[in-house]
């Protein structure tokens, strides 16, 4: 990516995009709230829309055709600068998730908005509403393989212990002593995996930590970063705060397990759910 204040930089057109999505218990409407306010120039990326909706889990990359053809009706072109934000209340919650699927599919010129639209509008910047009506591009997506793992990758592992795993679910769905969000999962991990929730990446104010405060994060739970690292969460969202966090300090190629906890509580051997509470009983 150019330099910031290059030539080339200064010509790339540049796309902001709101990645925002919730919980469905949460009640909230990420695309009628973009309706009502969002950054100007923005257009609304919905999660749910881009993905392979044939799977029975949640927003599972969709092919690499379907996210050409979303990202160019979004107006994301070859040459295009795209930059992320959600409207979450941890600053940054969704859209990392964005960020790694631009990736995945070999759009390196994507970066997020630290803060989201709550440092955003906490500095009292400009907003506009209503729908938005990008020009649409040209995009074109070829899946990276190497940005995913799959059930059975996550299986082989168990044994052979090839790379690392963390989790980024709050620590108590982590331990199985909270609620899944989702009804018919049951809360607890997969085994041998490290839980690093996803806040713990950012400040209080909604910002991402620094290189040094992320890698310390990283130490006080033994992740060795100079050796390969999974991410993980319950449906691969936020799992994406992982892979973010792993990247500013200098790891790029940080895979997401897609299916995440759901996928593999609804597939795993009961011993293999790792729980403090009713686990997997069947």
């Amino acid at each position: 990516m150019a330099e910031p204040g290059s030539r080339e930089s200064e010509t790339r057109p540049l796309q902001l995009l709101d990645a925002s999505w919730y919980l469905p218990k949460l009640g909230r409407d990420a695309r009628r709230e973009f309706e009502e306010r969002h950054i100007p120039g923005a257009a609304f990326f919905d999660i749910d829309q881009c993905s392979d909706r044939t799977s029975p889990y949640d927003h599972m990359l969709p092919g690499a055709e379907h996210f050409a053809e979303y990202a160019g009706r979004l107006g994301v072109g070859a040459a295009t600068h795209v930059v992320i934000y959600d409207a979450s209340d941890q600053g940054l919650y969704s859209a990392p998730r964005v960020w790694w699927m631009f990736r995945a599919f070999g759009h390196h010129a994507v970066s997020l908005l630290d803060g989201g639209l709550r440092h955003w509008l906490r500095q009292n910047l400009p907003l506009s509403s209503g729908k938005s009506q990008p020009a649409p591009a040209e995009f074109r997506a070829q899946l990276d393989p190497a940005f995913i793992k799959t059930y059975e990758d996550i299986k082989e592992n168990l044994e052979s212990r090839r790379f690392q795993v963390v989790d980024s679910r709050a620590t108590g769905r982590f331990r199985g002593t909270e609620p899944e969000p989702r009804d018919g999962i049951e809360p607890g991990h997969i085994p041998g995996t490290v839980n690093i929730p996803f806040t713990d990446f950012l400040s209080q104010e909604g910002l991402e930590k620094s290189p040094e405060e992320i890698r310390h994060l990283f130490q006080e739970k033994k992740v060795d970063l100079s050796k390969p690292l999974v991410a993980t969460c319950g449906s691969g969202v936020t799992a994406c705060h992982v892979a973010l966090g792993a990247y500013l300090c200098g790891k790029p190629d940080v895979p997401i397990y897609d299916g995440s906890w759901v996928e593999w509580y609804m597939r795993a051997r009961p011993e293999d759910v790792i729980s403090e509470g009713r686990g997997k009983t069947h």
